[in-house]
């Protein structure tokens, strides 16, 4: 099956030959939905019905993707109800670990498996595709729910709302056909352009990738400097999406992945909202930077061969962002 990078099988991920040195993400393959009733979702099966204590989040503190779904269980007061593990930063040869030496890695706590391929083939023996996080897990009926960043964040969203009481709503439907162009915009060009940039094996591609990635900050700076937040005076999921990958730039991608025509810090608005959301409740625990940073450096061998880990900046995401006055 080949070797896991980032979640993903080096064979499927490098074949740079076929796309000019363009790096390409693959989809979820696991796309079924926790609902109030336990109906269908947009995609998938039935039966998988918001019960507190039912399911269970496997995250890596470095994947933006899995971050996301993080937030979200702070975000929607689901901490009592739905358990995490998390991955240890270092994947090699054998992909996601659930080694728990450093970083804030936990173990795989609801079955002791050495590794997040297990969680796969416990729900499908016959399974071959890719390895990624965060994978949702449903303890009832033994399976994975979804491995869809995107999906799981809405179904935390509302889904267990009626258990939770709270009723905080991020994808408003008044809203959600002006968020989809922008989140749309977001993950081609910023959420999956640094890792087009840092992944481009090409001059062509790695251009191709990093000028509308710095078109986008630009676009979403000066979005910022009249908008609270990106649709307006409300937070909304698009904001949080981005997010994961605003609070990794300076540490990681500036440098590790080749996005350093500009730092976040030096975009005024862009670098004050960052500053406010990691501010927000509870979302500061969420991020973990010891664990990314090494993940980053150490685990991408054709990046860094010599997994060197660097010193970084000192980064203040507490200092005053003064977005109230």
């Amino acid at each position: 099956m080949g070797l896991l990078i980032d979640g993903e099988w080096r064979d499927q991920w490098y074949d740079t030959k076929s796309t000019g040195g363009s790096f390409q993400r693959k989809e979820a393959q696991f796309r079924n939905w926790i609902t109030a009733d336990g109906s269908a979702g947009p995609t998938g099966t039935d039966g998988f019905k918001a019960e507190s204590g039912r399911y269970h989040l496997y995250i890596s503190h470095a994947c933006p993707w899995a971050h996301r779904a993080l937030i979200f269980r702070t975000l929607k007061g689901l901490t009592d109800h739905i358990d995490v593990s998390a991955v240890h930063p270092d994947m090699l040869t054998e992909g996601w670990t659930f080694e728990t030496d450093a970083y804030g890695a936990t173990g795989d706590s609801l079955f002791g498996l050495p590794f997040a391929r297990d969680l796969y083939t416990r729900a499908d023996p016959k399974f071959t595709g890719r390895v990624t996080v965060p994978i949702l897990w449903d303890k009832t009926r033994g399976t994975i729910v979804s491995n869809e960043s995107s999906e799981i964040i809405r179904m935390f969203n509302s889904a267990f709302d009626g258990i939770t009481g709270n009723t905080d709503d991020y994808w408003p439907k008044a809203l959600r056909d002006a968020i989809a162009p922008v989140n749309d915009r977001i993950y081609d060009t910023f959420n999956n352009g640094v890792y087009k940039s840092g992944f481009a094996t090409t001059q062509k591609a790695y251009d191709a990738a990093v000028h509308p990635l710095f078109d986008t900050m630009d676009w979403l700076d000066a979005r910022l400097s009249d908008h609270r937040y990106l649709m307006g005076d409300q937070l909304t999921e698009a904001d949080w999406r981005l997010f994961t990958t605003l609070v990794r730039f300076d540490a990681v991608y500036h440098l590790h992945f080749k996005c350093n025509r500009k730092r976040l810090m030096d975009y005024v608005h862009l670098w004050a909202y960052t500053r406010e959301l990691y501010q927000w409740p509870g979302v500061a625990e969420t991020v973990n930077m010891d664990h990314i940073v090494r993940h980053y450096h150490y685990s991408h061998e054709s990046i860094n061969p010599h997994r060197i880990v660097p010193i970084n900046p000192i980064i203040d995401f507490m200092a005053p962002h003064m977005r109230d006055q």
